[in-house]
């Protein structure tokens, strides 16, 4: 359900969602999967000079008809964190730059990427930080010489 809308925004303006293909890290390993995020133009831009990436579809729709488009085109996949939040200002974003939206017509979707899951996504991924982690450096680094 479309969340109430900032005064710059209206049911009719233009985002784009993107399919990404991710991973959960269990016990037993890793399981797939499907999660859709709007799609920013700083994002946009790079998926359409063929940087690798895990979004296999991206289509074009409104604000308005977000959950009825995420029900019809994407039945499994789930709404990424924070998706009405990350939606809202993604929409900002093709309000700021026009010429973005001429690579995604409103109703189409676009599969030509480069789709790539050899650096998978892992969406629970917990960075520990050791104290082995640490760089040694060169003695003279913090002296005044």
């Amino acid at each position: 359900m479309l969340p109430p809308l900032p005064p710059d925004l209206t049911p009719q303006s233009y985002l784009i969602l993107g399919l990404a293909h991710c991973f959960w890290k269990e016990e037993g390993g890793l399981s797939e999967l499907q999660i859709v995020e709007p799609i920013p133009t700083a994002t946009l831009a790079p998926l359409l000079q063929g940087m690798a990436t895990s979004y296999a579809v991206l289509r074009a729709t409104t604000l308005g008809e977000t959950t009825q488009v995420m029900a019809e085109h994407f039945p499994t996949a789930q709404p990424g964190q924070d998706f009405w939040e990350r939606a809202i200002a993604a929409a900002r974003t093709y309000q700021r730059d026009e010429p973005a939206k001429t690579h995604l017509p409103l109703g189409q979707e676009r599969r030509d990427f480069n789709f790539n899951l050899d650096r998978k996504r892992i969406l629970n991924s917990r960075r520990s930080v050791r104290d082995s982690d640490n760089v040694r450096q060169h003695p003279n680094t913090h002296k005044r010489l």
